[in-house]
């Protein structure tokens, strides 16, 4: 059975050639957010208490039903009032319920920085990210070559975006160059078991470059949690699941 990863790369990249088609590089381009300057992600973390990025995710692989109809221009307003660090956006439609109209919707209510999480195959993506209004894009260290991984970068920057690079294992680290990315995250979830070990993201975070801010990233649900993984180096955290879920409550 293939694993997650490669069932959303297949249809990452079958999707894409169909877009390139549809919106060619040079259409997006022309739209307008595309000459905007982008936020800082990386200064935005460093400079808050705890460097929350709060995530806008309906459902996820793991948890097919977490906020389905959620209103995503209100959720932006409520990741405003709690103070943010920043915002991260999912735009996969098939495995999240996100899209791109997610992310135009919450740059146009909200201040914050924002990530557009997806899974990143292809350079066209990255333009897209930037015409749509992301300030930072999301590369995947288990899914990528290291190949990708330098050319998807320097992309990033020549647009002006912030990388948040993710890493599941400790080889994958040595498949970027620190000074051609912003952030570094560590996902606490076992992509095969879909089991979260906070120990295991502990021990990674000993690895990591001195230099970049480091955010935890998956399966956060409580305060304690958070304070602890601040308290032991992660500079920020990215939480979608329990904030979806309070939001629920609340309407």
């Amino acid at each position: 059975m293939k694993s997650i990863l490669k069932r959303i790369s297949n249809h990452q990249k079958k999707l894409v050639e169909l877009k390139k088609n549809l919106m060619p590089i040079a259409i997006l381009e022309s739209l307008p957010q595309f000459q905007s300057e982008s936020k800082n992600l990386a200064s935005a973390v460093l400079n808050s208490e705890f460097g929350l990025i709060a995530e806008f995710k309906r459902r996820s692989p793991s948890r097919p039903s977490i906020h389905l109809d959620a209103d995503i221009t209100e959720i932006a307003e409520n990741y405003k009032i709690m103070n943010a660090a920043g915002m991260s956006v999912l735009t996969n439609q098939r495995f999240f319920g996100g899209s791109l109209e997610d992310l135009q919707l919450a740059k146009s209510v909200s201040n914050l920085p924002i990530l557009r999480k997806d899974f990143i195959v292809d350079p066209y993506q990255i333009f897209e990210s930037k015409a749509y209004g992301a300030d930072a894009i999301l590369l995947i260290g288990a899914m990528l070559k290291k190949s990708e991984i330098e050319e998807f970068s320097k992309i990033a920057k020549d647009l002006g975006l912030e990388v948040l690079y993710e890493i599941h294992e400790l080889a994958e680290i040595h498949k970027v160059e620190v000074e051609k990315i912003d952030l570094i995250g560590v996902n606490n979830r076992n992509l095969k078991t879909f089991e979260v070990d906070f120990n295991h993201s502990l021990e990674l975070l000993k690895e990591l470059p001195k230099h970049l801010p480091k955010i935890s990233e998956s399966g956060i649900d409580n305060q304690k949690t958070i304070k602890n993984l601040i308290d032991n180096g992660f500079d920020g955290v990215l939480v979608g699941e329990m904030l979806m879920t309070q939001n629920l409550q609340q309407t």
